[in-house]
């Protein structure tokens, strides 16, 4: 029942949900988060279709079969894979406070970034916890519930610093790699979406609210970064973040 195909059907009137790939197998049952939401918060009957998502490319239709509170069974009607696409970004945040930190994460989705990695600054004011919360999954997968993106991005922690970050980098030997530097420093290029956007992988690197510290910037630069500016303001780390996705993800909308 399952194959691959380039666009999705139009199921603009149904529900999303999301169920994580070890649960793709029948009996087919929503976790107690979901099955509480399905029922309790949008009323879902039995006999209803719903979507599904699992975040790894798969998207099916379901008919709800049975309904309690926590715990709702499922019937697939049909599943499709999504391939991977072509063009693939990953955002490297300096960790900082957490005002904004569940903001971008949703918004990382909704411009379908491969990878979210929050890792150790100098100037981080806050240590980088070595586990990944649930709660910051949770908001991914809101955010992919929301846009109907049925990748969701791999989330890592990195609290070794710029040199664990590094480390991270060198398994990705044909990446593209840049560094958002501040006005302080020599940029070599300006961050715009034709730089943006092209086949393979692509990592760009923010640094926390504080900014860089001198030494990070120049351990980038001797791994291969290359030193990139998105204009002469001196913008936030988020705002930085997003204009990074964003440009990636409009280049990917633009006709070739």
């Amino acid at each position: 029942m399952n194959q691959t195909i380039p666009t999705p059907p139009d199921w603009s009137d149904v529900r999303t949900f999301f169920m994580p790939p070890e649960a793709w197998k029948a009996p087919y049952e929503l976790d107690p988060a979901e099955s509480h939401h399905l029922t309790r918060v949008l009323r879902i009957r039995e006999g209803e279709e719903i979507r599904v998502l699992d975040g790894k490319g798969r998207e099916g239709i379901f008919r709800v079969v049975s309904c309690l509170r926590n715990k709702v069974r499922l019937e697939l009607i049909q599943d499709w894979n999504y391939p991977e696409p072509e063009s693939r970004i990953i955002l490297a945040a300096g960790w900082t406070k957490a005002a904004r930190r569940g903001w971008i994460l949703e918004k990382a989705v909704e411009f379908e970034a491969a990878g979210i990695w929050l890792w150790q600054a100098e100037r981080s004011q806050f240590p980088v916890p070595g586990d990944i919360k649930d709660s910051w999954q949770g908001q991914l997968i809101a955010g992919a519930k929301q846009c109907r993106n049925p990748w969701l991005p791999e989330l890592r922690t990195l609290p070794g610093g710029v040199a664990e970050l590094i480390r991270l980098v060198e398994t990705f030997p044909d990446a593209t790699k840049h560094v958002l530097v501040e006005s302080g420093y020599e940029a070599v290029i300006s961050l715009t979406p034709s730089v943006l956007g092209k086949p393979g992988t692509t990592i760009c690197v923010v640094g926390p609210e504080g900014g860089f510290t001198h030494q990070e910037v120049e351990a980038l630069c001797h791994a291969g970064f290359l030193p990139a500016t998105l204009g002469e303001r001196v913008l936030r780390w988020e705002t930085a973040a997003m204009l990074c996705l964003g440009l990636h993800w409009w280049k990917r909308q633009l006709p070739e």
